[in-house]
């Protein structure tokens, strides 16, 4: 990938330096857009069906009726791999509502603005490397995840404040960073997830996650740790649980997209670690992606 990528805007591949959108665009004006997070690997995008699922439910959730068939989408996404010479990569689409008046109502018409952002990753699967170097440092925070008869949380949005609030918590008096993740509760002081990522523990040999009945993104990742756990005979449950829940547990990680299943070190300087459940979930999580595309 050279020094300037190429990117996909509104049907054109363009240098990213060069790479713009209206600053009348919704997305940029509203935060009016949905988008989806993906992986290639070995130039197959994983998990494609899922991630198209997803961006559909979003933008029905958001009225925003783009009129773009999935081919196009993908033919878009091959076409940005392909200018960037790469085949292993996060991928990310977006798609807002595009320019319209500076008006909070949208209008049912829309000419959406549809943006590809492709940047490489290191080769997944069972011959792959981690795009994290160390289990992760995850810290409590104050602010709340929003309830989803506010604002669906199934939908993957451009608005990310609640994401970004809980983040910024995690600063020292000089700005470094204080933990690489934010554990966020819902209203009801139940743990919900992390400000990018799904949350798992392990008690007992029982492997938990909270309910997507809260405020808790159905992360691709999330359905497939299931799905393998299943396959497996691991136990599992989805459930409300306590801030001490996560802290008595034998282990715990968190899952999402780019860095797939992450150990956690310490939740507020409190150890935990990965272990045996953990470990076998991560391979069977490379070995599907090993079996899908390579």
């Amino acid at each position: 990938m050279n020094d300037d990528p190429i990117y996909h805007v509104d049907g054109k591949l363009v240098p990213a330096s060069a790479a713009t959108v209206s600053v009348d665009d919704r997305g940029f004006r509203y935060g009016d857009a949905a988008f989806e997070t993906m992986r290639v690997y070995g130039g197959t995008i994983f998990a494609w069906d899922a991630h198209m699922a997803r961006l559909e439910r979003t933008c029905e959730a958001l009225s925003l009726a783009h009129g773009i068939a999935a081919d196009d989408l993908r033919t878009r996404i091959d076409e940005t791999l392909a200018a960037n010479d790469l085949e292993d990569a996060y991928v990310r689409l977006s798609i807002t509502r595009g320019v319209q008046p500076g008006k909070l109502t949208p209008r049912p018409n829309v000419d959406p603005t549809v943006v590809v952002y492709v940047k490489p990753l290191p080769r997944g699967g069972v011959d792959g490397r981690s795009v994290w170097d160390e289990p992760a440092t995850v810290q409590t925070v104050d602010t709340r995840r929003i309830p989803s008869d506010a604002i669906p949380t199934a939908a993957k949005t451009h608005n990310y404040l609640n994401g970004i609030l809980a983040r910024a918590e995690l600063r020292d008096d000089d700005g470094q960073p204080t933990a690489d993740e934010a554990l966020m509760f819902d209203c009801e002081d139940h743990v919900a997830e992390g400000a990018t990522s799904n949350l798992w523990f392990v008690r007992d040999g029982e492997l938990c996650t909270p309910t997507t009945d809260g405020p808790v993104l159905p992360g691709i990742t999330r359905a497939i740790v299931l799905e393998l756990a299943a396959e497996a005979g691991i136990s599992f449950q989805e459930g409300r649980y306590d801030l001490a829940d996560v802290l008595e547990a034998d282990e715990a990680f968190l899952t999402n997209r780019t860095r797939e299943l992450r150990p956690i070190a310490t939740v507020d300087g409190h150890e935990i670690g990965g272990g045996p459940v953990t470990d076998r979930l991560s391979r069977l999580y490379d070995e599907r992606v090993e079996r899908a595309c390579y």
